[in-house]
């Protein structure tokens, strides 16, 4: 059966329902780590443009949306939701590759983090160039935070003062001036040249030091 990806527009907000069902019962199969939502958020974020969909001929099987902190300085893509029967077929990668390339080109500046228990969400996020971080390297907005009040560890968090979970945190940082791959790997030589030509000085420094001193002895 044929899925389509897509970015989220106005003919999907009488999904948004069905949607946050999908989540819910998620939340309750993986009993941790995805915050409820209800379907007036769901339908805010399919109208700023920050939405990506996965559909059949006429089943929604797959959901993800941006959330922005900050002002901007930080992006997640949160909700990520897999229909059942469509698990394990490649299509949370599918949905979190767009949700990704949707969130550079929107917020090309800005840190794109996420929070999962998920190993297979962790894989993905890793292959595209998140790395694990500490929480204290996230977002500090009690908002965002308080989406976590509906998961069954959220007194995790507050009793280590939002320090960690049984979450992982993860995080994309920008290049903020990109490079070719060319250029990379020549300037990492040069610099390479530069530390082992200051390291034989430093060598020889040391060799000539400790001449004198048997000279002197």
């Amino acid at each position: 059966m044929k899925v389509i990806v897509e970015f989220a527009t106005v003919q999907h907000l009488q999904q948004a329902e069905f949607i946050c069902n999908l989540i819910a019962e998620a939340a309750k199969v993986r009993g941790t780590g995805i915050a409820l939502r209800k379907p007036e958020y769901i339908r805010e974020k399919i109208n700023q443009g920050n939405a990506v969909i996965a559909f059949t001929e006429n089943l929604v099987v797959g959901f993800c949306y941006i959330e922005t902190w900050n002002h901007g300085m930080y992006v997640v893509n949160s909700g990520l939701v897999v229909h059942p029967d469509f698990r394990k077929t490649g299509l949370a990668r599918r949905i979190k590759e767009k949700i990704f390339s949707l969130s550079k080109d929107k917020y090309p500046n800005s840190k794109i983090f996420g929070i999962t228990t998920s190993l297979a969400v962790m894989k993905i996020n890793s292959d595209l160039g998140y790395k694990p971080v500490t929480f204290s390297e996230l977002t500090r907005e009690k908002q965002f935070w308080n989406g976590c009040k509906s998961c069954p560890n959220y007194d995790i968090l507050t009793r280590t003062n939002q320090s960690h979970c049984l979450c992982t945190g993860m995080l994309y940082t920008p290049l903020k001036k990109p490079v070719r791959l060319k250029e990379d790997n020549t300037h990492r030589w040069d610099r390479f040249k530069r530390f082992m030509k200051l390291h034989k000085i430093k060598i020889g420094r040391k060799v000539g030091l400790s001449r004198n001193k048997i000279i002197k002895s």
